[in-house]
């Protein structure tokens, strides 16, 4: 009988350009797994069905797809976990649109050929991303155009917004577990007169986004509520759970009041944190890591 004891912990680096790029996928194969498997319930309906859909799932774990393409195509970090922003972007664009174990393969490989074009000095061939991918240069192309329609041709994203998806994917791995070093007080540290390249930190005019839960919490929640429970219809399931998260915040609003105010704080120490800290990097003459 397995324990948490029996559970190895790795422990990975605070910031998500230092940790192991095959930690990273590792992560991120597992969470889109649970993804699948709760999407995979939902019907399929042909008012559902986009280029993305294959006729069967690929006979390739997702695991072995994504070190497939992390190990030809030299894929970055930043470019990798991109993908996750982009799933929440095009899902909040396009509710119906879902990432199930027909549509994740095709998604990948296109979201993987779009950031390396939209993040990377360098990138291979639309050709050379498909036979990667398993599929058609044809393919690509039109997924390609696709993706960039779902999306708005909203491709960019801030280190900062980067590092808060990063701290949340380990953050929900059990596995995993990031090692914070204390920094210095935030007031030792001094501003610097460098200018600001646009396209990392000045996007972002205030800090909500880092103190707020985001749609990529929501679905590492729901994908971690189905695997832990028997798998039921779909809209029952929702509305199961919706009753029974009213029946337990009448229970426990008093207790959650107390605790409210200290996770805030701590919520906002962490964002200045984090803030401060891709501050001093910009600062510096190379980041290697930054569109």
């Amino acid at each position: 009988m397995s324990t948490d004891q029996d559970v190895h912990v790795v422990q990975v680096p605070e910031y998500f350009y230092e940790i192991d790029i095959l930690y990273l996928s590792h992560m991120i194969a597992d969470m889109l797994g649970r993804l699948t498997s709760h999407n995979d319930l939902i019907p399929l309906t042909p008012s559902t069905l986009t280029r993305f859909h294959s006729r069967i799932p690929p006979n390739i774990t997702l695991t072995d797809y994504l070190r497939r393409i992390i190990k030809f195509t030299s894929l970055e970090k930043s470019c990798l976990l991109i993908i996750l922003i982009y799933i929440d972007r095009v899902c909040e664009r396009h509710p119906q649109f879902t990432i199930s174990s027909l549509t994740v393969h095709r998604f990948l490989i296109t979201a993987v050929t779009v950031s390396s074009k939209a993040l990377s000095d360098s990138y291979c061939t639309n050709t050379f991303y498909a036979k990667i991918g398993g599929i058609t240069t044809q393919e690509l192309n039109a997924l390609e155009l696709e993706f960039l329609g779902l999306i708005d041709w909203h491709l960019a994203a801030t280190g900062v917004m980067l590092q808060q998806y990063y701290a949340n994917l380990v953050d929900q791995h059990p596995r995993y577990k990031r090692i914070i070093v204390n920094p210095p007080p935030l007031a030792a540290q001094k501003p610097s007169r460098k200018r600001r390249r646009r396209s990392t930190l000045s996007a972002i005019s205030d800090l909500d986004a880092l103190v707020t839960p985001t749609a990529n919490d929501r679905l590492l929640d729901q994908a971690n509520a189905t695997h832990l429970s028997p798998p039921s219809p779909p809209q029952q399931q929702q509305n199961a759970l919706a009753a029974s998260s009213d029946d337990d915040d009448d229970d426990d609003d008093n207790d959650n009041d107390d605790n409210d105010d200290d996770e805030g704080d701590s919520d906002e120490e962490e964002a200045r944190r984090i803030r401060a800290h891709f501050d001093q990097l910009t600062a510096q003459e190379h980041i290697n890591y930054v569109a």
